[in-house]
């Protein structure tokens, strides 16, 4: 009989931005499992999942404790009899793990960053990951993982299970015109920021990078995302003395078109970061990524072969990156290629297949958590 498996998670995001998580269980699927999604009916991507022979169940869990939601999902746990349920986000995590409570199902839940809020001293940790019904927990990277083992009594319960990407993904998105976008020098080396302009990405850190540059570069910086525009970043952009060579195209649905155009991808990030799925995005676009060296970003790329990887916070390390790269573009290309390389072996959608199904696979066989 194959493993059956129930997940709880929600699909409503951008298909760009749920479709490394759906596509692990459309691969379990095609790979023998039995496989059913709880999830938003009317989410873009359960389509997807329907057409993959996955039954959909059209719900979705609210993120407190909620006695109906614990009530319909052990209802469905009992109805369709699964040996794991896989739970992705907080109200399927605390909603789920409180209706398997007696019944025989394996209890799994996924960990995608690390966060202060998750202590084994905090009692609302014992309602997510500390609870002793999970029985393992799939950890986007090394360093979730070793967070989360300093905080559980079980530490083997933490396991690493990164979010694959296939490189077919990306083969329709085409390059947008940069210069007829968003009105740049035909020639203009260009640097390329996605990010949600919260602190812990350190855009400042790029932005004061720009002051160590030598004068005269022929560059752009264009700072993609929500709230790259703010108030606080406009008056760093200003001190700038590269302040003209700053373009802000804010959230763009077309944001994977013009990586695709850009020279090279920069991520400033200084903490919080889990194998960042933007920088994933670049490399399997091949554009050369320059990372910080914060635990997330850890093995992402080979420093000098598939990108540059400098220290957190150190404005003139990240100067020193983009000025090699804007003075050796063959080079930027190259390195483009070693990470979309990476992309194909290292963090392949199908290595991601082969892990899960082993997590399963020992989890029913008593082996892991």
């Amino acid at each position: 009989m194959p493993i059956k498996v129930l997940v709880i998670s929600s699909y409503k995001d951008s298909w760009n931005a749920v479709r490394p998580e759906g596509e692990i269980f459309i691969g379990l699927q095609k790979a023998g499992l039995d496989i059913t999604v709880m999830t938003q009916g009317d989410a873009p991507f359960a389509e997807r999942f329907r057409d993959a022979g996955i039954r959909v169940i059209d719900f979705h869990p609210h993120r407190r404790i909620n006695l109906s939601d614990i009530r319909f999902i052990r209802r469905a746990l009992q109805e369709g009899k699964y040996d794991v349920m896989h739970l992705f986000n907080r109200g399927a995590i605390i909603n789920g793990a409180l209706a398997a409570r007696g019944l025989p199902v394996k209890v799994a839940a996924y960990r995608g960053y690390t966060s202060n809020n998750m202590k084994w001293y905090l009692p609302q940790s014992y309602l997510l990951f500390l609870n002793p019904r999970i029985d393992v927990i799939t950890c986007l990277a090394d360093s979730v993982r070793d967070h989360l083992r300093r905080q559980l009594w079980r530490p083997e319960k933490a396991i690493t299970v990164n979010k694959g990407h296939d490189l077919s993904w990306y083969a329709s998105i085409e390059p947008l015109d940069l210069a007829n976008e968003f009105r740049l020098p035909p020639d203009a080396f260009t640097f390329v920021c996605v990010a949600n302009a919260r602190k812990m990405k350190g855009v400042r850190y790029l932005i004061a990078a720009t002051h160590y540059l030598p004068p005269g570069l022929n560059i752009r910086v264009l700072l993609i995302g929500r709230d790259m525009d703010s108030p606080r970043i406009m008056r760093m952009v200003q001190r700038s003395p590269y302040r003209a060579h700053f373009v802000f195209p804010g959230y763009r649905n077309d944001a994977l078109n013009i990586v695709a155009a850009a020279n090279a991808f920069v991520l400033p990030s200084i903490k919080g970061e889990a194998t960042p799925k933007a920088g994933l995005e670049a490399m399997s676009l091949g554009i050369a990524p320059i990372l910080t060296a914060i635990p997330g970003n850890k093995g992402m790329i080979e420093d000098g072969i598939s990108g540059w990887i400098v220290p957190p916070k150190d404005p003139p390390a990240i100067a020193k990156a983009m000025q090699h790269l804007y003075e050796h573009p063959e080079q930027a290309q190259q390195m483009g290629a070693q990470a979309r390389q990476r992309i194909a072996t290292i963090f392949s959608t199908q290595r991601t297949v082969q892990e899960m199904r082993k997590v399963y696979e020992n989890l029913l066989a008593g082996t892991n958590g």
